[in-house]
């Protein structure tokens, strides 16, 4: 099975690479930091040797390198699976961030998702099958303190999601959205939360892997994590 999982060189997106490669399968991973797709890439290689790892620098904030990046995981044949994974967190009050912000966390966090898929998609069409995540938050649903542009960008993203359900059910293709609450991620190092406090990386990956092994005929539509304690 191939799996392409933007965004896979830290935090939930490297967490789902170890849940597929520990199985064996073809990954075509990407980020936009050379250093640490190189770290990513050589851990998995090491820790999972029979899985095969594909990996591309690609800021996919850019259009462009959306579509290079589609077509190069193209190159390794039709993808079973598209995880939507990348984008950043900037914290922040609308009517105080920097000019700007919205505009990057627009392009980061929704269009990366849009041109990517717009890159892989048609080929599982033609295959008839295939199925795509894309990682929203809990910001999609509800907005909070300090959302600022991300929680916007997030509800874009959410739309995205559930038009294109709408539009590839009837066509073998499977698409499910993820909302997690606070995870252990870089973004909450020095924060001064506790680890104990928020979910791990693993718990997202685990719920993804889960609903990736369905019959055909059966959708998870909707994935919502949250601490046990609530949100922060």
């Amino acid at each position: 099975m191939l799996v392409v999982i933007t965004g896979a060189s830290q935090g939930i997106g490297y967490a789902v690479a170890e849940a597929f490669a520990a199985e064996g399968h073809t990954l075509c991973i990407c980020s936009k930091t050379t250093a640490r797709l190189k770290e990513a890439t050589k851990s998995l290689e090491k820790k999972y040797p029979t899985a095969t790892i594909h990996s591309k620098q690609a800021d996919l904030a850019n259009t462009e390198e959306c579509k290079a990046f589609g077509n190069w995981c193209l190159s390794f044949g039709i993808p079973s699976i598209l995880i939507n994974n990348a984008g950043f967190f900037l914290p922040g009050n609308l009517m105080e961030e920097e000019q700007g912000v919205l505009e990057s966390q627009i392009a980061a966090n929704l269009y990366s998702a849009y041109h990517t898929s717009r890159a892989i998609v048609p080929a599982m069409i033609k295959a008839g099958t295939g199925h795509v995540f894309n990682i929203c938050s809990i910001a999609s649903l509800q907005a909070y303190t300090q959302g600022g542009s991300y929680s916007i960008s997030k509800y874009a993203l959410d739309g995205f999601t559930k038009n294109l359900r709408e539009e590839l059910k009837d066509k073998g293709i499977k698409v499910t959205g993820v909302y997690p609450g606070a995870t252990y991620t870089n973004s909450w190092a020095g924060s001064g939360v506790a680890p104990s406090r928020i979910m791990e990386s693993n718990d997202i990956a685990k719920m993804i892997f889960a609903a990736a092994h369905l019959s055909p005929q059966a959708v998870v539509e909707d994935i919502v994590l949250r601490p046990q304690l609530g949100d922060l």
